[in-house]
């Protein structure tokens, strides 16, 4: 039997989304996100579908909402073998206080919406990318929810 149960233990101190990611040839920002209310940000590239391979992953930060301003790279990865299986994945991971001091060192103020930043390989190249927002400052229901179009 199913619990009758409504918790959200986990969900209330996470916020989780995820994008599809189709191929580029050039670094493409995924999607921003606002990271005010949260201490770590963490993006999961999950290939799912080419050939290929991820050439290039990194954080970005940004103090425009849609990465309009001036991007401040805060982590890339070094890719050592190649993620071009499907299935494969990698991950990044960061901290506000890491965005704060990059961003500083870089001269930009309010630099506080993230981003990843990836390169594919070939033109069927696909990914799956989860962000995961944690440590929020106030632990709330509904942080992460279904999302259908």
């Amino acid at each position: 039997m199913a619990s009758p149960q409504s918790s959200e233990h986990a969900l209330s101190r996470m916020k989780v989304t995820m994008y599809d990611f189709d191929y580029s040839n050039a670094a493409v920002d995924v999607a921003w996100v606002d990271m005010q209310n949260y201490k770590t940000f963490t993006a999961v590239v999950f290939r799912s579908v080419g050939t290929g391979s991820i050439t290039a992953f990194s954080l970005l930060a940004n103090a425009q909402s849609n990465g309009g301003g001036t991007d401040v790279t805060i982590k890339t990865h070094a890719i050592g073998s190649a993620p071009d299986a499907v299935g494969d994945y990698i991950v990044l991971s960061c901290t506000a206080e890491e965005i704060a001091q990059e961003a500083a060192d870089a001269g930009v103020t309010g630099a506080r919406y993230v981003s990843a930043s990836l390169t594919l390989v070939t033109a069927t190249d696909e990914a799956v990318v989860t962000y995961i927002l944690c440590e929020p400052r106030f632990a709330s229901t509904g942080l992460t929810a279904d999302y259908i179009s």
